[in-house]
């Protein structure tokens, strides 16, 4: 999976190669890296990367992810290309929007039903991966349309899990 991030300003890209625990990915054309990868408690990752450790703790905000490790913060936007418009090369902002699962996990929570008007950043359900927790948020006010997953189901990576009308613009 391909993916491109803004870290504090700066334009990269990522490609994931194998997802953790084993994991393996490359920077930009940068040649292929490894990490052991363990999540102690949601929010905190345990990374074994070329004989070093690290502790990475990750908050998700509504403009991205903010990860503190060694002391240093790094705020960065992930964006995955498959969801652009080709138009633009911008994510698409208007328009009903499908929420998909990040990764493939479980599906644990729905917090919201179809109908519910929600909020930008609210929460809208939790998917499970790797014994850790990821709440899925509204990006943008609007109307849940659809919530095809049920709770207790299988989720693969990329799968529609609600959709969101934003009604309409004025």
């Amino acid at each position: 999976m391909k993916l491109s991030l803004t870290i504090n300003g700066a334009e990269v890209s990522i490609e994931i190669l194998t997802p953790p625990p084993q994991c393996r990915f490359c920077f930009s054309d940068q040649a292929a890296r490894e990490a052991d990868v363990a999540v102690p408690e949601p929010g905190v990752y345990s990374i074994l990367m070329e004989g070093r450790s690290y502790e990475a703790r990750v908050e998700e905000t509504v403009a991205g992810l903010v990860v503190v490790t060694d002391g240093y913060r790094f705020e960065i936007e992930v964006r995955d290309p498959r969801r652009w418009t080709r138009k633009s090369g911008r994510a698409s902002g208007h328009g009903v929007q499908h929420l998909t699962a990040p990764m493939p996990g479980k599906l644990v929570r729905v917090l919201v039903a179809t109908g519910e008007k929600v909020e930008a950043g609210q929460g809208l359900m939790v998917v499970e991966a790797m014994k850790m927790q990821n709440e899925i948020k509204a990006p943008r006010a609007g109307q849940v349309v659809s919530i095809p997953a049920k709770e207790g189901a299988t989720v693969t990576a990329g799968e529609v899990l609600a959709t969101i009308d934003p009604g309409p613009r004025p």
